[in-house]
């Protein structure tokens, strides 16, 4: 069978438009930013095979069409078709690099493939070479025998198709959707080709795919207005400098007003982030790594007097810093093996604002790893405890410090203190662990820990006949948020068997009204069961009067902070002795914190103290000594 395709049948415009869409592409991935992962590395080489096949059609037809060398001709035959079959193969490469088929049936489909790519080109090979099979004639070109192109087309679709089945649940299905819809709308070009008896638009069938894959999975757009990359990107950034052992350079943003309040930069300030961007580093880019976090990545290597850069970029910052005056924190440094290796420079930089003040530059140095790794034992610790839900767990221990009733000068109440014992760090202390609980989602479990294990030692002073009023444990205002978090701290203290009015609850003030009110809720229902409740840290941060006063607190804990004001001058003095007589004439007990000398202790017993505690009297020591302070009934 011999089947003729006649010149006018085709028009270079199909393949000439290939050629342009990718070189469009191509300049899109250059001036914007693509992870560099292994799939993005089959999607250039399918862009590279529809540029050659493309290239090679034209040139066919031009050859052709001349009538000079048809031997070259019919190579470039062989040509156009083995890179459209190679493209077919990276097809499915792609997918399974995407979807991360298991192995075994990966292996399959890569052999299945690669068995038919094999196949096909021998044959198409053969044929085009071939005098007597495909032949040049004034009015176009003489195939004879079937179509192999046509064969080994519709072969690889059913492959792809049937990999596509198979992966359908590994894969987001609007993303499915998307790919199937591109291969619809090849296969009907195809048909609208033939209906049409053209043969121009072939490669442009294979376009569409491609054109999906961009869009659809390498895609990671600038923000227009400042120039920053999303910081899904970061992470992919980062994996490729490690994996080519490139270093990086990073120059961290942190304005704390934008990242609390969620709000976008105004105009000039987003001219001014898109000057640093841009003008002062070659080859820089800038990740959002969060709201009010931008961190810009550039090369040293491309950048050889980057210190110098750094210093003029600072310099044009100060200048921005003294119109907007914004509380910022630079963190600036060079890429760590170690941190990179991780992929945690995110986590590694918040850590690092943690010690910083506002308003600081901090330069990378061996310590900020060192204390990273710390971090994360922590970190990995707390998450474990958290997990295993262990209400003895031993990772986790009770310290008290006693505390002085000034009515009758003996110890009778005590704060309990968490401490967290671990392997590898020994004893750390809570403000090391508690900012991150809080911040996890981790803290009511510690507090149900602490809760449980003091609920048993005072249990069992009690039976060993010591005589004390109540031991207070300190809660997060975060954990009034849970709906069960008076249901929990009620059963624990009834499952120890510890009558309520032996525990007490310490709580810093809410800032919010919606916290407020539940806060005030949480509080008369623990009051109910005898619970008391403590108001802690007086006088730092945050203090609202008119809310104090309508939350039914036991006691007010007055901070250090007062005690060193009042010792400061006279007016400051009656200040606090004044609150503290308020307090004390509403019915509210007042308790010093931070007494360290017998100076304080007097200066405190003068404004109205009812408790007392601090290093004068003892250091926080583990919850078992309480006994050497605790008196014992009489037998």
């Amino acid at each position: 069978m011999i089947r003729h395709i006649d010149f006018s049948s085709y028009t270079p415009v199909g393949d000439l438009t290939v050629v342009a869409i990718c070189l469009v592409m191509m300049n899109l991935i250059f001036f914007s930013y693509i992870n560099k992962t292994r799939s993005f590395r089959i999607f250039l080489s399918i862009i590279g095979f529809l540029v050659v096949s493309a290239c090679a059609d034209v040139s066919f037809y031009s050859v052709v069409k001349s009538g000079e060398n048809l031997f070259f001709a019919r190579l470039l035959r062989c040509v156009f078709h083995a890179a459209l079959y190679l493209t077919f193969l990276h097809f499915v490469l792609y997918i399974i690099s995407v979807t991360k088929l298991e192995r075994p049936r990966k292996q399959i489909y890569i052999g299945v493939s690669v068995l038919l790519l094999v196949l096909v080109m021998v044959i198409d090979a053969f044929t085009s070479l071939s005098e007597s099979r495909l032949a040049i004639t004034e009015t176009g070109i003489d195939y004879e025998g079937n179509n192999i192109f046509f064969y080994a087309y519709f072969a690889f679709v059913a492959i792809i198709i049937l990999l596509l089945v198979r992966v359908r649940n590994r894969v987001y299905k609007r993303v499915m959707r998307g790919f199937y819809g591109s291969i619809a709308i090849s296969f009907l070009m195809l048909l609208l080709q033939g209906l049409f008896d053209q043969v121009s638009y072939t490669v442009v069938t294979f376009l569409f795919p491609v054109i999906a894959m961009l869009y659809i999975m390498h895609s990671n757009p600038y923000d227009a207005l400042i120039g920053a990359i999303d910081s899904s990107a970061l992470g992919s950034m980062v994996r490729y400098n490690y994996e080519k052992q490139r270093e990086f350079v990073f120059m961290s943003l942190f304005l704390r007003q934008f990242h609390e309040e969620g709000k976008l930069f105004p105009d000039d300030m987003q001219a001014a982030i898109r000057r640093f961007s841009s003008d002062f580093f070659k080859g820089a880019l800038l990740f959002q790594v969060d709201n009010g976090h931008e961190m810009l990545v550039f090369s040293p290597d491309r950048n050889p007097d980057y210190e110098q850069r750094i210093e003029r970029i600072l310099s044009a910052f100060q200048e921005v810093y003294r119109k907007f005056r914004y509380d910022y924190k630079i963190v600036i440094g060079v890429s760590i093996p170690e941190i990179s290796r991780k992929n945690e420079y995110v986590s590694f930089i918040q850590n690092v604002h943690r010690s910083m003040p506002e308003n600081s530059i901090h330069r990378i140095g061996q310590e900020d790893v060192e204390r990273f790794n710390k971090f994360e034992l922590v970190m990995k610790e707390m998450e474990s405890i958290h997990t295993a839900n262990d209400l003895n767990d031993p990772r986790v221990l009770v310290y008290c410090q006693p505390v002085l009733n000034i009515r009758t000068m003996r110890y009778d109440t005590a704060e309990a203190l968490m401490r967290l014992r671990l392997e590898g760090r020994g004893i750390v202390g809570p403000d090391e662990f508690i900012p991150l609980a809080e911040a996890n989602g981790y803290i009511h479990t510690l507090t149900r820990i602490i809760l449980h294990k003091t609920c048993g030692i005072v249990r069992r002073m009690e039976q060993e006949g010591y005589r004390f009023d109540r031991v207070s444990v300190n809660v997060s205002a975060l954990e009034l948020k849970d709906e069960n978090f008076c249901r929990d701290v009620i059963r624990i203290i009834s499952d120890c068997g510890v009558p309520g009015d032996k525990i007490a609850i310490e709580l810093t003030e809410s800032r919010s009204d919606s916290d407020f009110l539940v806060m005030k809720n949480k509080i008369s229902e623990l009051r109910a069961r005898g619970i008391k409740i403590y108001l802690d840290d007086f006088g730092t941060g945050y203090s609202n009067m008119e809310r104090i006063m309508q939350l039914p607190f036991d006691i007010i804990k007055f901070d250090r902070s007062l005690v060193v004001a009042s010792e400061s001058s006279e007016r400051s003095e009656k200040i606090v002795e004044n609150l503290a007589n308020m307090f004390s004439e509403l019915d509210y007990s007042v308790l010093y914190e931070g007494v360290e000398n017998e100076h304080d202790e007097a200066l405190c017993k003068e404004m109205f103290a009812s408790y007392l505690q601090g290093y004068k009297y003892s250091r926080p020591v583990p919850i078992e000594q309480l006994t050497e302070y605790f008196m014992k009934n009489p037998a």
